[in-house]
């Protein structure tokens, strides 16, 4: 199972906000999961099966306090139905504070879905249930670190994989902003993100997702700017790729 070795998933200097991967050890205390289930809506979900294990991915799951609340809202909304979730995250530690807080036996595993042994993962994971891809996937706030550290070819490699493996996509994208936060605060604490001069997507980030997400998916809704600055959207396969 391929994951960061520890020493490169700590933070900088004394900034425990200045973290190469987005992997922050307390972070839905500044960004709370309830805050954003404020923003779902039914919309937002695809017909799910009545008859059958519905199947949930949440890639950066970081220590599960969000995936826990999204399952348990899926559940209250759709008592009838059956779902299981595969929560992943590139930190083992964030994943080994996920599994002591589960409740609801969500599997989270550490992995690195940037690599073959992390997407091997996934396809395990959807082989076991006979499967050929995710009810819906939830990808918030990852985007920029998958970005930032594997540049502009990788990051829509990233985005048309998850497309491939996913009927539906809920998807909080970072804008450009949050990328320059991050490296001031990388420099700050005396470090660099190594690729970030030579991203060519820019300012029209929030645009790149969108155009290549649509490729195959329908864009059927978007909620209102969070307290930070973000939209959550969702992405219907099309028919015509069913």
């Amino acid at each position: 199972m391929t994951t960061m070795d520890e020493d490169d998933l700590s933070f900088y200097g004394k900034d425990p906000g200045a973290t190469r991967f987005g992997n922050f050890i307390n972070y839905y205390s500044f960004h709370s999961a309830n805050e954003r289930l404020k923003h779902f809506h039914t919309s937002m979900f695809p017909e799910f099966d009545l008859n059958d294990t519905n199947l949930i991915l949440d890639i950066g799951c970081n220590s599960g306090e969000l995936t826990i609340e999204f399952k348990k809202f899926l559940e209250n909304l759709y008592p009838e139905l059956k779902f299981q979730v595969l929560a992943i995250d590139i930190d083992p530690i964030l994943i080994k504070r996920a599994k002591l807080n589960n409740p609801d036996n969500i599997s989270f595993v550490a992995c690195d879905i940037m690599t073959e042994c992390g997407k091997n993962i996934l396809q395990d994971y959807l082989n076991k249930y006979n499967k050929h891809s995710f009810d819906v996937t939830f990808c918030f706030s990852v985007t920029m670190w998958i970005h930032i550290n594997n540049g502009d070819d990788k990051f829509l490699e990233f985005l048309k994989y998850i497309k491939l493996i996913s009927k539906s996509i809920v998807i909080e994208p970072q804008p450009w902003k949050c990328y320059r936060n991050a490296q001031k605060r990388m420099k700050r604490a005396g470090a660099n993100f190594d690729l970030f001069t030579s991203l060519n997507i820019r300012n029209d980030v929030l645009s790149a997702i969108e155009k290549t997400v649509t490729d195959t998916h329908k864009k059927v809704y978007e909620s209102l700017s969070s307290p930070w600055n973000r939209t959550i959207q969702s992405y219907h396969l099309l028919e015509s790729n069913l």
